[in-house]
């Protein structure tokens, strides 16, 4: 097992120098693979995969990649980790299908398998997270596919005429010249979610490969479209959910604990030292409690707090700690600590991204790198098990909403908005300062968005976006498309919401937060409710299983029941925030006041230079919190900024 980089190129036609094109390539992505490095070229077909290895598990040559089959057929370059990989050679050597086993590493099982089964029976197999790059020399075809959920990265496009594809965007930028150009589209979708939907990129041209889908490549000329081969509440799942919906409380809750207990007991495989990040809330203490249970040593165990007591969850990790008997490490995070890091944010995630977690998320996984190379986490949770308060919420608000005539209520939403936001903002100045905080203008345009929405998809997104594309702050952009939840293939609001979540803010935003904060110090991260079969248990349970007396992840929680106090983690969910809003009017104003300088923006032409001066204005006066949506315009300029000084020299 591996975690690592991988990039390649299929030329447009045979050439010379693709051995030094790669390494072009993969010089920017050390830090996802410090242990090895390896180049394999067919010049004739002008073909050539790159890997950077960071070795988990099979330590000696035996796991080099790039690898070829033992058939010779097949060439790999490989991201990731196939936790079945006994279970997949037990089945290959009872068929007698397996070679001669060079090594022990999940890779040359994986190739075995790619040889006996084909690529997409293969894929359909795998449990596992992974971007796998296979060249096929009988077919002179090149495929690449993705895990699942999205837990590994995979990017791809056209540089001078060439596919190529990488694990990051640096990868891209290095052989790519002056070639590459944001994409102000992307841009406007980043403004919106503080981060960059699949397919899109912030670059044109460049794409990232959908969670659960592969990519055939026979030519730069002859590409494919990408191809599901697994999709989330699918219907090969109806049985399961049947099954399920015959259950009693304690056989669902029993489904759970077991298929979880599988999941942490595969993913805690390594001839590495191994620990987990702990919060102490219901997801990270489930898969420490499990943990625990299953080794026969403490388990190492890492957490983040902060010195502001509103956000701060550490107290509670080291009671979970405590209980569980593992052996607990703490980090507090001060406002220093934030801008110290904040410099290096724009590199380590390559391209716009503003979930401000990024800052504790990189600062434990510095931490815990110091002890282990491989960490456990609970990330995945709140989507499977309907966690967050706000499916609730919306499913509330859309069934008042939608009893109401769409004509009365695009009058009603039309009125709201008779006034400008700042106009809003100047009848009610009369008001306390703190009630300004939950009733002004900018609320009462979202409200009469929400009163405008045609389904309860485009309530959900608007909920769960910051920038509105109604408000025009990204400059030329020729479309304002807006996604929905409509794709899903169910009547039930909450489980549509999950799927949405599932499909793009899981793999998007948090897991792209991980991955990037975990491989800048190589440190491998592992989230075991991301197995898919975790995944299709919890969207085939009964909705019974999931929320009850308005709290979500029952089963869960009654998981957690079996190992760990209800007191311990009983409390409301604070999530892994930082106090942005504090640190912006103090100790990261000057940072921020030298991005939003007015004529820098307006120089640079991306961004309406007034509307992001008076959120500023607005945020520093203490008058409102704009902290969310100033972070998505920061997070944008230090990357700009960043690029500038990166940007290769001809």
């Amino acid at each position: 097992m591996l975690v690592c980089g991988v990039v390649g190129v299929v030329a447009s036609r045979p050439k010379s120098g693709l051995i030094e094109y790669v390494e072009r390539m993969l010089a920017p992505l050390v830090h996802r693979g410090p242990d090895d490095h390896g180049v394999w070229v067919d010049g004739e077909q002008g073909v050539a995969l790159g890997h950077r290895r960071l070795s988990i598990l099979d330590l000696s040559s035996h796991g080099h990649q790039p690898m070829a089959s033992a058939s010779g057929r097949y060439v790999i370059a490989y991201n990731g980790e196939i936790y079945n990989f006994a279970e997949i050679c037990e089945e290959l050597t009872a068929a007698g299908a397996a070679p001669v086993w060079r090594g022990h590493s999940d890779t040359e099982i994986l190739l075995a398998a790619f040889d006996a089964w084909g690529v997409e029976a293969t894929l359909r197999r795998a449990v596992g997270m992974f971007a796998i790059a296979l060249w096929d020399k009988a077919a002179r075809r090149l495929t690449l596919a993705r895990d699942r959920v999205g837990e590994k990265p995979l990017y791809y496009g056209f540089i001078g005429g060439n596919f190529i594809f990488a694990s990051e965007l640096k990868a891209i930028r290095a052989v790519a010249g002056h070639e590459l150009q944001v994409d102000r589209n992307a841009l406007a979708e980043f403004m919106r979610f503080g981060y960059i939907p699949a397919p899109q990129s912030i670059y044109s041209g460049i794409s990232k490969l959908l969670p659960g889908h592969f990519l055939t490549v026979n030519s730069p000329s002859d590409v494919g479209m990408p191809s599901p081969y697994w999709t989330v509440g699918g219907a090969d799942q109806e049985q399961l959910r049947a099954e399920l919906a015959l259950c009693d409380d304690n056989e669902l809750v029993d489904h759970v604990h077991h298929r979880l207990q599988d999941a942490v007991r595969l993913q805690m495989v390594s001839d590495v030292p191994l620990g987990a990040f702990l919060s102490g809330g219901v997801d990270s203490s489930t898969i420490v409690a499990l943990m625990q249970a299953q080794s026969s040593q403490r388990v190492r165990t890492y957490t983040v707090g902060f010195h502001e007591d509103v956000f701060n969850e550490a107290p509670y990790a080291k009671a979970v700690a405590q209980h569980l008997g593992t052996e607990h490490i703490e980090m507090y995070v001060s406002a220093k600590s934030a801008a110290d890091v904040i410099p290096e944010l724009p590199t380590i995630y390559d391209e716009p991204f503003a979930d401000s977690s990024q800052i504790p998320t990189t600062l434990v996984s510095r931490l815990t790198r110091q002890h282990v190379t491989v960490s456990l986490s609970g990330d995945g949770g709140d989507e499977l098990f309907a966690g967050y308060p706000r499916y609730q919420i919306t499913a509330a608000l859309w069934q008042r909403v939608n009893r109401q005539p769409m004509a009365l209520r695009k009058v009603a939403s039309a009125l709201l908005r008779c006034l400008s936001s700042q106009d809003w903002d100047r009848i009610f100045c009369v008001l306390p300062a703190s009630q300004r905080q939950r009733v002004n203008g900018r609320r009462i345009h979202r409200l009469s968005q929400l009163m405008g929405s045609r389904s309860l998809g485009e309530m959900y997104v608007r909920l769960m976006s910051q920038w509105q594309p109604e408000e025009g702050l990204v400059l030329g952009t020729s479309r304002q498309s807006f996604p929905s939840l409509d794709w899903a293939q169910t009547d039930d609001p909450i489980e549509a919401m999950r799927q949405w979540d599932v499909g793009q803010y899981l793999p998007d935003d948090l897991l792209v937060k991980v991955d990037r904060a975990t491989m800048s110090t190589s440190l491998e991260s592992r989230t075991p409710l991301l197995d898919h079969r975790v995944v299709e248990l919890a969207f085939a349970l009964p909705r019974r299983a999931l929320v009850r007396d308005g709290i979500g992840k029952w089963a869960l929680r009654r998981v957690l029941d079996r190992y760990v106090p209800r007191e311990l983690v009983d409390r409301p969910k604070a999530g892994f925030s930082v106090p942005l809003a504090a640190w912006l009017r103090g100790p990261l104003r000057q940072w921020a006041e030298s991005l939003l300088n007015s004529a820098a923006l307006v120089d640079q032409g991306f961004l309406d230079a007034p509307k992001v001066s008076m959120m500023w204005r607005q945020h520093v006066a203490g008058s409102y919190d704009r902290s969310l949506y100033l972070w998505n315009v920061l997070m944008f300029q230090a990357w700009l900024v960043a690029q500038k000084m990166d940007a290769p020299r001809d």
